[in-house]
């Protein structure tokens, strides 16, 4: 009898996943049909990974959150944009769509749990549905009080990886992320809202971000993306400038990131040299 290791098992699912790569390459050129297509195969040959799924409510979400203008620098930069109720219509045809992707994706990685506990792309798919509920939640419904469940079980899936998996770097985001809001909080809402392991300190959410856009497999250019908000953010404008040059270069066909490094630059232009 054959045994198999759990890095190799890793190896070979992660391999296994490798159309998925495409896909968010697709993803982050704005190239959703793109992204769909390579989906559809994937997804045709791989029925049972919840990995196709999850990578398929991206693909839903991302499309909605462009086209209301969520993805925009300002929009993140701005508290009051953040936090206002200004009702929005989000596509009812494109919600239905994406919830489904989602539930299938926590169903089959339900049932992959149950027969390979551990499993890599179960626990990463969980985590990536849970955090896409949250966004979708907080940003297009308005639900933020209720965002927060999904949001605190998509930081116990990702810690919950990291333990079994260290090396899975792109789950840092997840935690880097909350690490950061919750850092971003009054002191007093800080004792209502919780994570395990979360101290609210700033210096680490970065450092847990940049450990993902350097090693992430399918969110290191999302991570550099929030790493670009996040210094708008705390007023370095430079770094935002730079990080925003580096995704053009890799990804020219997405129309956002040009746009909003030309709305940066004139906002911010360079000190003039004295001669």
């Amino acid at each position: 009898m054959v045994r198999f290791s759990a890095a190799c098992f890793l190896f070979c699912s992660l391999a296994r996943a490798a159309p998925i790569d495409d896909a968010f390459r697709c993803l982050y050129n704005f190239d959703f049909p793109a992204a769909h297509r390579v989906l559809d195969n994937y997804i045709a040959a791989n029925p049972k990974d919840p990995l196709g799924y999850s990578t398929r409510a991206a693909a839903y979400l991302f499309h909605e959150l462009d086209r209301l203008n969520i993805l925009a620098a300002e929009f993140f930069a701005d508290d009051k944009k953040i936090t206002a109720n200004k009702r929005l219509e989000p596509d009812p045809v494109v919600r239905e769509k994406f919830f489904f992707a989602i539930e299938t994706a926590q169903q089959l990685a339900n049932e992959r749990l149950l027969g390979h506990p551990g499993d890599a792309n179960a626990l990463f798919s969980l985590c990536l549905a849970e955090g896409m509920i949250t966004d979708y939640m907080a940003f297009v419904e308005k639900k933020r009080l209720r965002s927060l469940g999904p949001a605190q079980r998509s930081h116990r899936h990702a810690l919950e990886l990291l333990r079994l998996h260290p090396d899975f770097a792109d789950a840092y985001l997840t935690t880097g992320l909350n690490e950061y809001l919750v850092g971003s909080l009054p002191f007093f809402i800080r004792w209502f809202v919780r994570f395990d392991g979360v101290e609210g300190n700033k210096l680490t959410a970065v450092s847990k971000l940049e450990k993902v856009a350097r090693e992430g497999r399918y969110l290191g250019p999302f991570a550099r993306i929030l790493l670009s908000l996040l210094h708008l953010r705390e007023k370095r404008p430079h770094i935002t400038i730079r990080l925003l040059e580096e995704l053009i270069a890799e990804f020219p066909h997405n129309p956002l990131l040009r746009y909003e490094l030309d709305k940066i630059r004139a906002k911010f232009p360079p000190p003039a040299i004295r001669r």
